[in-house]
Formats: C-alpha cells, sequence, structure tokens
C-alpha cells in the first residue's frame, strides 16, 4: 500500500482498530482525525469539536472546528488551547530526528500549528521512517496544549470504553516537578496491536504522551515496529521486534532539552 494511503489509514481509531497516528495525519493526508480510543476519522469525528487526535496513542490534528476533541464516546471532552506561539513542521521534524541520532531517515512530513488561525491552528506535528540499523519503523510526534485544569482525557487516562483488546496494554505514572518540567507531568504508556487476534507477525504501536499540568502542553511520541501506521491487515507487517526508543528514553527525549522550544511554545 502507498504511503500516503497507508497515513489516511492510520487515523482511523475505532473501538475495532487501532487509535489513529501520526502517519495519517501528515504530509497533507490529514483527511481524518484522530478520536481517543483516541487519535480519529473522516473529516471531523462524532462528538469532536476542534481537534481530532491520532496517535496510537495519538497525534492530534486540526479539524473543522476549534476548541475540543472527544477522548472517546463514553469520556469526556477534553478541550485544548491555542498555542502561545507558533511551531513549524520543520521545527518538529529537527526535534524528532535529534531524538533519533544516527538513524538514516525517509518520508519525512511535517505539518505546523497557525495560532493567528483558531479554525484549525492547534496541532504541530512530524513524522518519518527511521533506520537505526535494527530494521525501519516509522516514528510520528504532535505537540498541542490542554485547557487546565486537566481533567480525565485524552493522555491523562487508561479509562476507556470499549475495554481495550486482549494484549494491549496502558500505564499510567507522574513526574515529579523539575527545573525541566514545573509543576510535574503525567505521563501514559500504551501499546497496541494493529489486529486483534494479534499473530507472530502483527504490527505494534508504542505510545507515550506526557502532559504538564501546570501549562497543559502535551507531547506524543508515537513508535511503530513498520514502516507505517494503519490497522489489520492494512498495517505494514513488523520490520523489528522493538520501537526505536524504549519508554523511559522516549519520556526522557520528550522532558529534555531537544523538545523545551516545542513545550515552551505550545505553553
Amino acid at each position: 500500500m502507498p504511503f500516503e494511503a497507508d497515513f489516511a489509514h492510520a487515523l482511523d481509531r475505532t473501538t475495532d482498530s487501532l487509535e489513529p497516528d501520526l502517519t495519517a495525519l501528515l504530509s497533507g493526508a490529514v483527511q481524518r482525525g484522530r478520536s481517543r480510543r483516541r487519535r480519529r476519522s473522516a473529516g471531523v469525528l462524532a462528538g469532536v469539536g476542534a481537534c481530532a487526535v491520532i496517535a496510537a496513542g495519538g497525534l492530534v490534528i486540526p479539524g473543522a472546528l476549534a476548541g475540543t476533541h472527544s477522548a472517546g464516546s463514553d469520556i469526556e471532552t477534553v478541550a485544548l488551547a491555542m498555542p502561545r506561539s507558533a511551531i513549524t513542521g520543520t521545527q518538529m521534524v529537527q526535534a524528532l530526528e535529534e531524538t533519533l541520532p544516527g538513524g538514516r531517515f525517509s518520508q519525512v512530513t511535517g505539518q505546523s500549528n497557525n495560532p493567528s488561525d483558531p479554525s484549525g491552528g492547534y496541532v504541530a506535528n512530524g513524522g518519518l521512517v527511521v533506520d537505526d540499523g535494527h530494521g525501519a519503523a516509522f516514528v510520528g510526534v504532535s505537540a498541542v496544549r490542554l485547557k487546565l485544569p486537566l481533567r480525565d482525557g485524552d493522555g491523562l487516562s487508561c479509562e476507556r470504553t470499549p475495554a481495550r483488546a486482549a494484549g494491549d496494554t496502558c500505564t499510567l505514572s507522574e513526574l515529579p516537578s523539575s527545573a525541566a518540567i514545573p509543576g510535574g507531568a503525567v505521563v501514559m504508556s500504551e501499546q497496541n496491536a494493529a489486529e486483534h487476534p494479534a499473530r507472530a507477525d502483527t504490527a505494534r504501536r508504542w505510545t507515550v504522551t506526557v502532559t504538564l499540568k501546570s501549562t497543559g502542553a502535551q507531547l506524543q511520541l508515537v513508535q511503530w515496529n513498520s514502516t507505517g501506521g494503519g490497522s489489520g491487515s492494512d498495517t505494514p507487517k513488523p520490520t523489528r521486534a522493538a520501537p526505536p526508543l524504549s519508554e523511559q528514553q522516549a519520556v526522557a527525549a520528550l522532558t529534555g532539552a531537544t523538545w523545551a522550544p516545542i513545550r515552551d511554545a505550545v505553553a
């Protein structure tokens, strides 16, 4: 399946398939949004206000309206706030490449936010396929800001309806306040199979979402062990066993110096 077609399929987070993912929202393939259980569907999903999130936990994509996106059919809507300043797709891609040193990159795409346009300027994204010598993998990242006070919702709760498929996992943890993340952060880590029941040749997606408590800034990193996202038989077969970054490495990257300018620009 062509890469652009993969992008479109990656955004289909429904209760039967993986939540939409970065792959679909990049490269002008933002025809769908990520709904939580997240990240999206054609145009604006039912119940989605301003943004749909795609992530395998997912990336966020601007929708037709502005202000909110749905966390799932029975999950409270999460309100989005306008970024403090503009972030370009190039900035997102550069930060992503710095997060994956030593890799060879291809199929690079980025999306800028646009604070001057409240109809669709909430989200910045970057995505690429990286080959670090252990097999090619799609990696994507999104940056968005949630309105305060934070409530259970996208990237803040593992609760979902219907229940997760067997084998899919979600864990929540918190980071203490520090110079890098004043006020601390909520970390949600997910692992999802592209189809159920999963087989030996089923691709998987790892998602780490970091949300700063004091500002609502939220960064989400999505990694596949294949060259693209999607669901079911449409997903490319695995090219490696594990994602390029471990959960600990992903959290350290998103809360570290490389992503500090992005966190600041969002919040």
